[in-house]
Parts: C-alpha cells; structure tokens; sequence
C-alpha cells in the first residue's frame, strides 16, 4: 500500500498523506482528492452493475441500513419473506442512528437506508434518492392514569416532556410537530437515547412523549402507556426508503427496491388509479 500511494503521489507531483507516529492523515491536495477517488470506486461498482444487467445476473448481496425502531416493527415481518422469495440474494441488515445510516449511505457501507424522513435532505444531497413508503401517525403518549387530561396545544405546552437526544430523527419530528402549531417548545423532563426509554419514563410518570406509533406498539399492547391524538397541524412521520442514485443499480438491490416499493406502498381506495410501477430506480 505504502508503493501504491508513493506511486500515485508521484504521478499527481505532491504529497498527499502526511506520515507521523499517529498514522497517516490527509494533506489538503488528498482531501481535495478524496471525492473523485469515492466517485471513480462508485463508477467501477456501476460498471459491474451495467455487466451483470447484461449477462442476465440476479444473484448478488444488499446491505440494508434502519433505524432500531423501524427494523423490528417494519423490516423483521418482511425481511425473511424476501430472503424466502429470493434466495439467490445474501442480506445484510445494519441498525443505526439517522445520522450514521446517512453517512454510511453516502460512503457506500449501505445500500439502502430504512428511516423516518428528515426534510430537505434529498434536496442538499443530489446523491441520494427517496421514496416515501408511508405516513406513520405520531401521538401523544401518556401514562395510565392521565388517560382524562386535557389535550389543547395551549395544555400541552406548559407540560413537560421526555425527548431523545438533539441530532435525533425522533427529536427533530418533536420539536417540528411543536413549531408547526406555532407554539415554543415545552420543558423538558429528560433526554433520553431510545424510544424505549422514553415510553418506560413516560409509563413512570416522567412527563408525556410525543413518538410515531409504531415505536411503541407494544408498549401500546401491554398498557404501560396510554395513546391520544396530536392535536398539532403535523400528525404524521414519513417512513422512507433511502437509496444512492447510481446509472444503473446492482440487481440485487433494485429487486430489494421493487419489492420494498411493493410492500409498503399506501392502501388505496378500490376506484384509484392502478399505481405505477417503481421507475428506473437509478
């Protein structure tokens, strides 16, 4: 490796690593470099993508990126029927944050991301594609014995609530529900890490939360907590699938977006018009 990057450094005439006890570190010319040296990786792996399109090729492997919530709630009741229909493509499944799913995608760990949407994002990364795949409702959590509180956003405003950490998918769907009613954010009881320790606080009577349903069905089911609508303008939190724009996507993926697209897509009513094929998925 140390006679590839001389190598390369001399072709360039200059320096591109700088080499300390501490290990090797980028100069500003590597830096500058670095884009280009991911774009030309992700155009070899779209070559072999365009390859195998031609030859017919199926067969391949998909890493798959989801938030905790969404991989047991979504993913674990589908996944395995997937593999079941497709047994030809090796499955890889990656929990983590938003942010880390985000830059995991962006360096090609992933291939698809499997989260709530955050606004604008496909609008600053022209590197990513989206697809809503559902509206998820938010609600408002509260413990047992509050089931006859008032629910005004005038009330709820001077409550306390437990909300995960700032940088947070979740908190960022808080504090926009919040903003979108026009009303400051209220006190808060605790940040917390998880949507499981927000329902656990909130079943102790920490204050409310204000979480998408699906994070806390079972907590739902076991009546820890209680459920009661968000009275706010935003009452839904869009369940997507994020994917990298490529020329031609490896078959393996684009069947696991075709299926996924298929799986999840809205119920519509029986009159609706016949929905459309996912397109190239590029």
């Amino acid at each position: 490796m140390s006679d590839q990057i001389q190598t390369l450094e001399n072709e360039l005439g200059t320096v591109l690593f700088t080499r300390s006890k501490q290990g090797l570190q980028l100069t500003p010319a590597g830096t500058t470099l670095m884009p280009y040296a991911q774009g030309i990786l992700m155009l070899a792996e779209e070559a072999r993508a365009a390859v195998d399109v031609t030859a017919g090729h199926t067969a391949g492997s998909v890493t798959i990126g989801a938030l905790e919530t969404i991989a047991s709630a979504k993913l674990a009741r589908w996944l395995p029927d997937f593999q079941a229909a497709r047994p030809d493509i090796e499955l890889r499944l990656t929990v983590a944050g938003s942010g880390d799913l985000m830059r995991k995608l962006k360096d090609g760990d992933i291939d698809v991301a499997f989260c709530f949407d955050r606004d604008g994002f496909d609008k600053a990364d022209e590197h990513l594609a989206k697809r809503t795949l559902s509206a998820e409702p938010l609600i408002l959590i509260v413990p047992p014995g509050k089931a006859a509180m008032r629910v005004d956003l005038t009330a709820l405003g001077s409550m306390r609530f437990v909300v995960t950490e700032a940088g947070c998918i979740y908190r960022h769907l808080f504090d926009k529900a919040f903003a979108e009613a026009g009303i400051a954010s209220p006190r808060l009881a605790a940040e917390v890490g998880s949507i499981g320790t927000i329902a656990r606080l909130v079943a102790a009577g920490a204050g409310l939360g204000l979480v998408p349903r699906l994070a806390v069905v079972e907590a739902l089911d076991r009546g820890e907590i209680i459920e009661m609508p968000w009275p706010g303008p935003v009452d839904t939190a869009s369940f997507a699938m994020i994917w990298r724009r490529r020329r031609v996507q490896p078959p393996a993926v684009k069947l696991l977006l075709a299926a996924a697209g298929d799986k999840f897509a809205p119920v519509r009513p029986a009159d609706a018009r016949p929905r459309h094929a996912v397109s190239s998925l590029s």
